[in-house]
């Protein structure tokens, strides 16, 4: 399938957000691996910068695909969400 249109054609719409969504993330990974090795402080926060657009953006395409109901979250139970919480707390 090399005519773009073709692979327009199969592609749908949850699909292209949920394949932008996967690439935001590793995005945002990057950016932020970047940032954090930077050894120039004004470059630091020009990545600093541009990695907080890079989340607004993944955030904008998760809030989309949730809309649709295509990216459902489970709530968590509240057991689990405080032996979580004791758990994190005796390590600080």
């Amino acid at each position: 399938m090399s005519n773009p249109q073709q692979c327009a054609n199969i592609m749908t719409e949850k699909d292209i957000l949920q394949d932008s969504l996967i690439s935001q993330k590793q995005i945002t990974d990057s950016y932020n691996t970047f940032a954090g090795e930077c050894t120039s402080q004004q470059l630091r926060n020009a990545m600093l910068n541009i990695l907080d657009d890079e989340h607004a953006i993944q955030a904008d395409l998760f809030n989309c695909l949730q809309s649709h109901g295509w990216y459902q979250v489970e709530a968590a139970p509240q057991q689990k969400i405080m032996q979580a919480k004791q758990k994190f707390s005796k390590t600080v």
